[in-house]
């Protein structure tokens, strides 16, 4: 079965380690609706413990240059972006495309990147994301819908959003 599209989600660097109080996603809990990791002091100071650099936050210039780099790079691949939010901490899209999810997450990431590192070339050492994220198959129109309501309408006070205002999801599919 393939998707009708992807909802990607990636964090900063350092900004929610796995331990976190707010919960977190790793690979062995990476399905809507499934519990996430729980609160656990010791596991979040454990990672604390493993970072190789300081925590990494956007300030608004910053989100907005990874908005316009994830943007670019959709149109160069031919990916078509339903709902992008760059908030201070973490990255959620909604992407239909013909690569998996897990490359086209890391080909934004690194064109993010790139962009901030032009942006400050001063701070190119910094690490601005974490190693993986949440990959999510959307294989209904509902689940499309959500994605994108949650992406635009529930993640708090606007930041950098992009939103297509599709209709329906007549787009080609993914690859499977």
């Amino acid at each position: 079965m393939s998707a009708l599209a992807y909802f990607i989600t990636f964090t900063t660097y350092g900004a929610w380690l796995h331990g976190d109080e707010r919960g977190s996603v790793n690979r062995d809990n990476n399905i809507a609706g499934q519990p996430l990791v729980p609160a656990n002091a010791e596991l979040q100071r454990t990672n604390e413990a493993l970072m190789t650099a300081p925590e990494y936050r956007m300030e608004a210039t910053e989100r907005e240059t990874v908005l316009a780099a994830i943007r670019e790079h959709a149109e160069f691949r031919g990916w078509s972006l339903l709902a992008v939010h760059v908030r201070t901490n973490h990255v959620h899209i909604v992407v239909v495309g013909d690569a998996k999810p897990e490359r086209m997450m890391a080909e934004f990431k690194a064109y993010a990147t790139r962009a901030l590192n032009q942006m400050t070339p001063s701070e190119s050492k910094q690490k601005h994301w974490t190693r993986h994220g949440s990959t999510r198959w959307l294989n209904t129109e509902e689940s499309v819908r959500r994605a994108i309501e949650y992406t635009v309408d529930e993640q708090g006070e606007p930041m950098a959003i992009y939103h297509a205002k599709v209709e329906s999801v007549n787009m080609p599919r993914p690859a499977s």
